[in-house]
């Protein structure tokens, strides 16, 4: 497995990475064969919760195993976490990216604590990626109230980077987490004075559900290196499996495999298209 800066420098020029939550182990196989099938490297992603559901050891393995299976670069990611000594977990368990989430701290204390992560994280070849601004929205146990989303200030940013040396920044700029039924209206030009500003670290697009087509090409014109797409898929899987489960009632399955495999189908039919669109 690969780390998120290694990736970052491998992808560089290409377009960005797509960085995809895995709600549930069954729906892993299917994300990584369409990274396969493209050929380009890969961000999975769980949240804490997630994590302790499935096992920081089971996800840690079965990445590996699938990564060396398919031979593509994949990056373990453990998203939006508060909680340093869960994130220390995490690391010590072999995932090979993390992220701090201080936004909601005052900008001194976001980088006294995002440093210690970064320390403990770039001491064991891991990355980390830091939060300036706020993105507001609900995604797994993760909650931001729309009322306290704030922009990111882009000399905030510049320090921040500055100062914890982190590999990837998480920039607000008008997206918001679980955002599906409508679309983001993205502040390009913040984005393209946080990008001119920042040149050696990726910014990541958080809610990139709720990004239009278009605008999620934009954003990676502008220089978004990673995208996260994670309530689409959780979403599309459960209508999967609600479309096929009336008729198991009726006529019994021989396998619950018969009721996961056409959601693990639509999970790789969404992953392939979001890759392709996220390549330049």
């Amino acid at each position: 497995m690969k780390n998120l800066a290694s990736l970052f420098e491998k992808n560089n020029g290409k377009g960005a990475i797509g960085a995809f939550n895995v709600h549930c182990l069954e729906m892993l196989p299917s994300i990584m064969e369409a990274a396969k099938e493209l050929n380009v490297p890969i961000i999975l992603q769980t949240s804490l919760g997630t994590a302790e559901y499935i096992g920081f050891d089971l996800i840690v393995s079965s990445v590996k195993t699938l990564s060396e299976r398919y031979n593509i670069d994949a990056c373990l990611h453990l998203d939006h976490c508060k909680d340093i000594d869960a994130i220390k977990k995490a690391i010590d368990s072999g995932y090979t990216s993390v992220m701090y989430d201080g936004s909601s701290l005052p900008l001194s204390k976001n980088i006294e604590n995002t440093k210690i992560v970064v320390e403990y994280a770039h001491n064991r070849n891991v990355s980390v990626e830091g939060e300036v601004g706020t993105i507001g929205g609900a995604e797994d146990e993760f909650f931001e109230n729309q009322d306290d989303v704030k922009y990111t200030n882009p000399d905030d940013a510049c320090r921040f980077v500055q100062e914890t040396q982190v590999d990837a920044l998480a920039v607000a700029i008008g997206t918001a987490h679980g955002q599906y039924k409508s679309k983001a209206k993205i502040n390009f030009d913040l984005l393209k004075e946080i990008s001119s500003k920042i040149r050696n670290v990726g910014l990541v697009l958080h809610g990139g559900t709720g990004v239009s087509d278009e605008d999620l090409k934009r954003c990676v014109y502008e220089g978004v290196k990673k995208v996260n797409i994670g309530s689409e898929l959780n979403k599309a899987y459960i209508e999967e499996i609600n479309k096929t489960f009336p008729s198991a009632i009726d006529n019994p399955l021989t396998s619950l495999r018969n009721l996961f495999t056409p959601a693990n189908y639509k999970i790789k039919e969404i992953v392939k298209q979001k890759i392709t669109l996220l390549q330049k």
